[in-house]
């Protein structure tokens, strides 16, 4: 009789309104409070979301595609000369000077590890002639991609009117980007030494992206921050074969919460496809 009084009890609660839209709530978006907008993917399907079309400041996750653009249209081994305008880059920077030489391979490590905006502005520089051309170049590529939720309008990440993404954007261009070996080769490093052509001065770039070396399994993507875009991250791990992506944008507890849902995609039960 008991068991059956708690059945019929549950039976009643299942059908308010305030327990419908709690447990639906709990399947669909069981980190409402982590970002303003998050997707999480796992082999490529989207499990989990908040808002993952809402157009939001991306920050440095920007430079994916600064990074996609340059690596299809250089070569590592290329050399290009620092212009007085990316050595005037604020924010993060290597401290670049005009007319410095260096290697495209080791600005691109620079731009995507230490999220360096003078090494980012150098590459626009490099591969289209200025950073108004280069801004072109990714706009188009966005599009090419169906990332219709975004528009550029510098290289390299700063907040600024029409520059926004989205959570789902910014998961097909990591997609994209990690196809490409020498990307994904580089995102996935810890520590890497630098210097100019000539070997004249040399830098120690660190990955921003506090989960390389910490979580197992983390092999990229990004890091961001600016006042307006807050903390983001595009994380990416593999364990066992089973891949999960993640995107946070506006987290203020990117690191923890990043490894508390790689882990529930890892193990977690999947809900309905995020919308």
């Amino acid at each position: 009789m008991r068991r059956l009084f708690c059945v019929i009890v549950l039976l009643i609660a299942a059908e308010l309104p305030g327990y419908r839209e709690a447990a639906a709530k709990d399947l669909e978006d069981p980190f409402d409070l982590s970002a303003s907008s998050y997707l999480l993917k796992r082999d490529g399907k989207a499990l989990w979301a908040r808002s993952p079309d809402k157009k939001l400041p991306p920050a440095s996750l920007t430079k994916i595609m600064t990074a996609l653009i340059t690596l299809k249209n250089s070569k590592l081994e290329e050399i290009a000369v620092v212009s007085t305008e990316a050595a005037m880059e604020t924010g993060s920077r290597l401290g670049l000077k005009p007319g410095e030489r260096m290697y495209v391979g080791f600005l691109l490590a620079a731009t995507l590890l230490n999220s360096a905006n003078d090494a980012c502005h150098a590459l626009a520089d490099h591969v289209a002639g200025n950073e108004g051309r280069f801004v072109r170049m990714m706009n188009a590529e966005a599009r090419a991609l169906g990332m219709s939720g975004t528009h550029f309008t510098n290289a390299c990440g700063h907040d600024g009117k029409g520059h926004y993404s989205t959570a789902r954007d910014l998961a097909i261009l990591a997609e994209a980007a990690l196809m490409d070996k020498e990307f994904s080769d580089i995102v996935s490093i810890a520590a890497f030494d630098i210097t100019t052509a000539g070997g004249g001065r040399a830098f120690r770039l660190s990955n921003h992206n506090e989960l390389i070396g910490r979580y197992p399994g983390a092999m990229g993507v990004k890091s961001g921050y600016t006042l307006k875009a807050g903390k983001c991250v595009i994380a990416v791990a593999e364990r066992g074969g089973v891949k999960i992506m993640l995107v946070l944008l506006n987290a203020p507890n990117r690191w923890w919460d990043a490894e508390a849902m790689l882990d529930k995609g890892f193990h977690g039960a999947g809900s309905r496809a995020a919308r």
